[in-house]
């Protein structure tokens, strides 16, 4: 035995769990008296807070949540979802955020899938949960006991589905003395499911560790100050609002609440509470670029804002920098925490051209400072490829910030970690500053003439065009070169333009064989969170190859 091993192990002065809880007993012990959250006429102190998320602890420890049990709720982004990601965890077991946008029937199989012990939902989604509850029973056998909350922004009708009233709950429960997490780190914090284009969805599952982890990147990575005015632009169902939830929790700062993203209600709130951060899908800072000059009026602070959830087109990076908003672009997915990587920006960029700038910030960049590995692989031979700009590979995550795996998936899980990485399913080349460049999704090139087609670069081009306000671009067969790109176009509300005009717009800018040979002005299918997609416009273009 080695000197260093003798009399020398972990005990509970020098080893605690790392677990993102901590974050809101500090913020509650330093800074109890600052402000934490405002919503509508609400306004809670750090130590209010976590008070109200010990009590909501302590309710769910009476109705029988212990460790690793389930917790579902369907909520928008107010108060009671961001007591939610403290107290779930906080008695150590599972939350699991439902997407608003979801069915009954898909909502009814995931409750069921993650073995749901408690819901808690708002009376706006009344509606849909209590036919989800329905299915659940009736379908799985299962039963949920159920929490309804009555957010006080909300006057529209919802029924009470359960039994527990939330603030009741909460004025009949004595709060914990403590917060305490997890005995293990490697204890799951979430489970949180993919959209399942094809069959069944696949919940990631991530850990206490990668969570506080990444929190703390999110502030690294932004250079965050202590007390932030952060605005919840981004659902918190989505990968647990990429960690921020616990990022502001640990700067203490402030959570600004927000039941609708609309442009106005997003520029009101920056107004009248000072935002200085928030973070959104590029539809989102479209709308905010798009809107009346008049509602950006009185917005004095340096607002920053996080882009991620879909590749950022030029037009919006450029669009953002005329208006005065600083924005950071990241890049991550569901089963790394949301933004694992990010387009750090060098002092010398801000000598280049605009046009440059934005080509150098529209990258997916480096991984995040606690991210152990990112690389652009050979998906056949998991070779590293050379950092030339050429090279096309996958890319790929290894580090404490990547799941624990899908739940009661071996199959999946194993696929998803062969050879010691984190496949991501994104095609990249590694550029020679080592900056990650995507070039598409491995499903969504477009193979035509033998040529391959990235339909980010398309996109790209046709988002350069003043009246293109969203566009996606699909492989259509063809009977000579197998596949053409086909683009789905929607306009900006008063512009005006032709297919052919579209056509001879990305001439200007595009090789000859990736100018779309057909241009179709639809509606574009969106998630909640603003991602394009393209499974069901694969369905309406008949691709034969392009599958989920």
């Amino acid at each position: 035995m080695s000197i260093y091993e003798h009399h020398l192990d972990p005990n509970p002065a020098n080893r605690v769990a790392l677990s993102p809880v901590s974050f809101v007993e500090r913020s509650a012990e330093v800074f109890g008296d600052l402000p934490a959250v405002v919503h509508g006429k609400r306004r809670y102190t750090w130590a209010q807070l976590r008070e109200r998320t010990a009590r909501l602890a302590a309710a769910l420890r009476a109705l029988g949540v212990g460790r690793l049990d389930t917790v579902s709720v369907m909520l928008p982004n107010t108060p009671e979802m961001i007591e939610a990601h403290c107290a779930v965890p906080a008695v150590n077991a599972v939350l699991n955020t439902l997407n608003t946008r979801l069915d009954a029937t898909l909502l009814a199989w995931q409750m069921n899938h993650c073995e749901a012990k408690v819901l808690i939902t708002d009376r706006e989604f009344a509606p849909l949960m209590k036919e989800a509850i329905r299915l659940l029973r009736a379908q799985h056998g299962r039963e949920v006991q159920v929490i309804d909350v009555a957010d006080s922004e909300y006057d529209g009708p919802g029924d009470l589905l359960g039994t527990h009233e939330y603030e009741s709950l909460l004025r009949n429960h004595p709060p914990l003395a403590r917060l305490e997490g997890p005995a293990d780190e490697w204890d799951a914090i979430a489970v949180s499911y993919t959209s399942g284009t094809t069959g069944d969805p696949k919940g990631v599952v991530t850990h206490h560790r990668g969570a506080y982890l990444n929190a703390v990147c999110n502030a690294v990575t932004w250079t965050m100050p202590h007390f932030p005015r952060y605005l919840w632009t981004l659902p918190m169902f989505h990968c647990n609002g990429w960690c921020f939830p616990w990022t502001v929790a640990m700067l203490g700062g402030v959570h600004v609440c927000l039941r609708r993203v609309e442009a106005k209600a997003i520029l009101d709130a920056m107004r009248e509470h000072g935002v200085d951060h928030y973070c959104a899908a590029p539809i989102v800072h479209g709308l905010l670029i798009n809107a009346p000059p008049a509602l950006r009026e009185g917005i004095s602070q340096r607002v920053r804002g996080m882009v991620a959830a879909a590749a950022p087109p030029a037009s919006m990076i450029e669009g953002m920098a005329r208006i005065g908003f600083d924005i950071t672009h990241v890049y991550g997915l569901t089963e790394v925490y949301g933004p694992a990587s990010v387009a750090v920006k060098r002092a010398n960029w801000a000598d280049a051209s605009l046009s440059e700038q934005t080509r150098l910030n529209g990258r997916q960049g480096v991984r995040y400072v606690l991210q152990e590995g990112m690389a652009v692989l050979d998906p056949a031979t998991l070779a590293e490829l050379p950092a030339d700009g050429q090279a096309m590979g996958e890319i790929m995550f290894r580090g404490n910030i990547v799941m624990k795996g899908y739940l009661k998936n071996p199959a999946a899980t194993d696929q998803a970690f062969a050879g010691g990485w984190f496949h991501t399913g994104d095609l990249a080349v590694m550029e020679p500053d080592r900056y990650v460049k995507i070039k598409d999704r491995s499903k969504d090139i477009i193979i035509s003439g033998g040529e391959n087609i990235s339909s980010i670069e398309v996109e790209d081009a046709l988002y350069r065009h003043p009246a293109v306000m969203a566009c996606a671009v699909v492989a259509k067969p063809d009977p000579k070169w197998g596949e053409t790109p086909l683009a789905f176009v929607e306009l900006k509300d008063g512009a005006a333009v032709t297919a052919e005009e579209l056509v001879a717009h990305c001439k200007t800018v595009l090789a000859g064989y990736k100018v779309p040979r057909e241009i179709r002005f639809e509606a574009i299918p969106k998630t909640s969170t603003g991602k394009i997609q393209k499974f069901q416009l694969r369905e309406r273009a008949r691709s034969s190859r392009a599958i989920e």
